[in-house]
């Protein structure tokens, strides 16, 4: 039997643990206090070498933004604090850190966190973490008014929204994606220039915003057509309401049942409609789209707000800026902060 008498000598920081029987440890990780410990003490050990006035603002916007950084992934993805150790985390952390000390821009410093917090959430070193750490040294050399186009032309031509079934679910989704952005867009050629520079993009052939929404919801956007040409075509499936409903634009007449063109493809296949009657189907529904114009007017109708997007769209470079991994990286982070949860950033890079 052992002994009930025992002695131990514990040092600083360590934990003495005695017991009669067996005993279970169970290691909790780096706890949030420990985390943003660590952190802050990142900061110490590596800022730049600042000196009065300057030095105090720095250390109160570091300290700041590192309570930020601990508060988020506490929230959003606790597993993350125990990347406190990681030296390419602690990296990642400390560009945050030193790029909000200084500017102490919020808008600014509520994108790093999001970009940091995504990155937390890659243990190994694949091509997003990269992204991901690029993006984070990226960011601070862009304007408000840079930042709010990638996130303007990440929606537009990298994203879709199956669920908008009429203009009402139109109008709140441009509300809450695109309103907090609309003021800061500019036309500025040298703009463009510099995110191409800075390795968000690049400037190519572009498209209308126009022919980008009539493309991507073409069917908010079709005039309609009578039942007749139905028969007129002969659509031997008929006025099935599995394929056509009353059209959205003007309830006396028809559309095709679909928010665009390949989407409606898939649909027509799954229900297995004959190729001919496909063919006749898909042609109705480009026959009955909206020209260029009637879907600008359509959408200002819907939110006028639109009107300065459309402007800037396609009196600019706007429409001809195609993205990086790193533009897309920017510009789904600068979306997220707005709308909060989010389409994974991997559906996109991979």
């Amino acid at each position: 039997m052992l002994s009930k008498d025992q002695d131990q000598k514990v040092g600083d920081g360590g934990t003495g643990i005695q017991a009669g029987g067996s005993v279970t440890v169970v290691n909790v990780g780096v706890t949030a206090a420990e985390a943003r410990a660590i952190a802050l003490d990142v900061a110490k050990a590596t800022f730049y070498e600042l000196t009065g006035a300057a030095k105090e603002t720095a250390s109160i916007r570091v300290e700041e933004i590192t309570t930020r950084v601990i508060a988020k992934l506490e929230q959003e993805f606790p597993q993350g604090l125990q990347k406190a150790k990681d030296p390419d985390f602690q990296y990642a952390l400390f560009t945050v850190q030193k790029e909000f000390a200084r500017s102490g821009d919020k808008d600014l410093g509520d994108l790093l966190v999001d970009l940091l917090v995504d990155r937390s959430k890659h243990d190994e070193r694949d091509i997003l973490q990269i992204v991901l750490n690029e993006s984070l040294a990226t960011a601070p050399k862009l304007t408000d008014s840079q930042l709010a186009a990638l996130a303007v032309i990440f929606l537009f031509k990298y994203t879709q929204n199956h669920g908008l079934g009429n203009h009402q679910l139109l109008g709140d989704y441009l509300d809450k994606h695109v309103l907090p952005f609309a003021t800061k867009l500019s036309k500025s050629r040298a703009g463009y220039q510099h995110m191409e520079f800075a390795g968000c993009g690049s400037i190519l052939i572009g498209s209308t915003l126009e022919d980008v929404l009539g493309n991507m919801y073409q069917g908010l956007f079709v005039k309609g057509f009578d039942q007749s040409e139905i028969q007129n075509r002969a659509i031997t499936v008929g006025s099935d309401s599995r394929f056509f409903i009353a059209c959205l634009n003007d309830q006396s007449k028809l559309q095709v049942k679909g928010l665009n063109k390949a989407d409606t493809e898939k649909y027509l296949e799954a229900q297995g409609v004959s190729d001919e009657d496909k063919a006749k189907i898909l042609a109705l529904f480009d026959a009955a789209k909206m020209g260029a114009p009637e879907i600008k007017n359509k959408v200002i109708s819907i939110r006028p707000y639109m009107a300065q997007v459309f402007e800037v769209w396609n009196d600019s470079e706007m429409q001809s800026f195609n993205l990086t991994s790193v533009g897309m990286a920017i510009g789904h982070a600068n979306i997220k902060r707005f709308v909060g949860e989010f389409a994974r950033l991997a559906i996109w890079i991979n």
